[in-house]
C-alpha cells in the first residue's frame, strides 16, 4: 500500500516508518520544514511538504493514498496550555484527509489518548477500549475516525499511552519529568505517588500501526499498552537512579512549580487494559517495560527535557 503519514518526522514515525517498509508498503511522509524533510528521508520515506493547517495539502495526499496514519497534533499548543486550538486543529485535518476517503475502502488509522479515559470520569476500574463518549478533548476527532466505518473507510483509533518510552523518545513525557529533575535537584511525585501511567514501548507501539492499517476491525478503538499501569512513584525513582538525585514526595500545591505544564497530569490514575487490541490482531507486546528501559540509561545519555 501507498501509506501516508502526519508527523512523519515524530518520534513514533520514526519506528513506524522503518516497521511498514520492511513490510513492503511505500510510505509518503508530511514534513514542515527542511530538516524535518531530511529526516523523512533518511527513514527511506517519501516526502510531502506541508504542515496540519494545510488542509488542501492532507487532503491531496490522502486521496493519492491508499491507506493514512495521523499521528502529527500541535504539541507545543498543548503544552502552552491552549488546548482548544490543538484539538480544534487536529479535528480540521482528520476531516480534510477522510472527506476525500468516503466510500474508498481505504484505511485511515487515527491517535488518541489513554489518558482521556480517567479525564472523562472513568475510574475504580483499567480502561478499556470499549469506553467512548459523547465529547470532550480529542475525542470528537475520535469520534469522527470510529464514525468513518459508516462511511465505507476502513477506520481505527489507536490511543497511545503518556509514555511512548524507547531510545527513539527525546521530547515525551520521559525526557520533560527528566528535565524537571534535573532542574529541581529531585524526581518528585505527588503524594504517595500510588497513582498509575500505562507505558508502551516506541517498536511495540509502531508495530500495533502497522496491524492496524493491515487489518483492524473498522471502526475499532484500540490500545497501545505494554503495561496496564505502572506506580508515579516507580517511574520518579528509575529517574532519580539514573540521575543519582533522591526521589521525593511533593505536596499538590507544589506540582506546578516542580512539574511545570505536567502539572495537572501527574496525579492521573489512568490504569489502562489492552486485551481487546491484542486479542483482534494477536498483538503481544516484546519490548522492554518502563522502568527497565529508564534503568538503562539511555535517556541520560540524551540532552533531554
Amino acid at each position: 500500500m501507498r501509506v501516508f503519514i502526519t508527523g512523519a518526522s515524530g518520534h513514533v514515525a520514526t519506528a513506524l516508518i522503518p516497521e511498514l517498509l520492511s513490510a513492503g508498503h511505500h510510505v509518503v511522509g508530511l514534513a514542515r520544514s527542511d530538516s524535518a524533510a531530511t529526516a523523512v528521508t533518511a527513514l527511506g520515506a517519501e516526502v510531502r511538504r506541508g504542515d496540519l493547517d494545510d488542509l488542501d495539502t492532507l487532503a491531496s495526499a490522502a486521496d493519492d493514498a491508499d491507506a493514512v496514519v495521523h499521528l502529527a497534533f500541535k504539541h507545543d499548543a498543548m503544552r502552552s496550555g491552549d488546548l482548544a486550538a490543538a484539538a480544534e486543529a487536529d479535528l480540521a485535518a482528520v476531516r480534510a484527509m477522510t472527506d476525500v476517503m468516503h466510500g474508498t475502502d481505504k484505511a485511515f488509522v487515527g491517535t488518541s489518548g489513554t489518558a482521556l479515559i480517567p479525564m472523562m470520569g472513568v475510574t475504580g476500574r483499567p480502561g478499556r477500549e470499549s469506553d467512548r463518549f459523547d465529547s470532550g478533548y480529542r475525542i470528537d476527532a475520535e469520534n469522527l475516525v470510529v464514525g468513518l466505518a459508516d462511511n465505507g473507510v476502513r477506520s481505527s483509533v489507536i490511543r497511545l499511552t503518556p509514555t511512548v518510552h524507547s531510545d527513539l523518545d527525546h521530547h515525551g513525557f520521559v525526557p520533560a519529568l527528566i528535565g524537571f529533575a534535573r532542574h529541581n535537584g529531585f524526581a518528585g511525585y505527588v503524594g504517595d505517588g500510588a497513582n498509575r501511567w500505562p507505558a508502551v514501548h516506541t517498536r511495540d507501539a509502531a508495530r500495533l500501526y502497522r496491524l492496524a492499517l493491515e487489518s483492524a476491525p473498522t471502526g475499532s478503538v484500540l490500545h497501545a499498552v505494554g503495561e496496564p499501569g505502572v506506580a508515579f512513584r516507580d517511574i520518579a525513582e528509575a529517574i532519580g537512579r539514573g540521575l543519582g538525585v533522591p526521589a521525593k514526595s511533593v505536596a499538590a500545591e507544589e506540582a506546578t512549580n516542580v512539574f511545570d505544564f505536567l502539572a495537572s497530569f501527574v496525579t492521573v490514575d489512568n490504569p489502562t487494559s489492552s486485551e481487546f487490541t491484542r486479542r483482534s490482531l494477536n498483538w503481544t507486546p516484546e519490548y522492554p517495560g518502563l522502568v527497565e528501559d529508564i534503568d538503562s540509561g539511555h535517556y541520560f545519555r540524551e540532552s533531554v527535557g
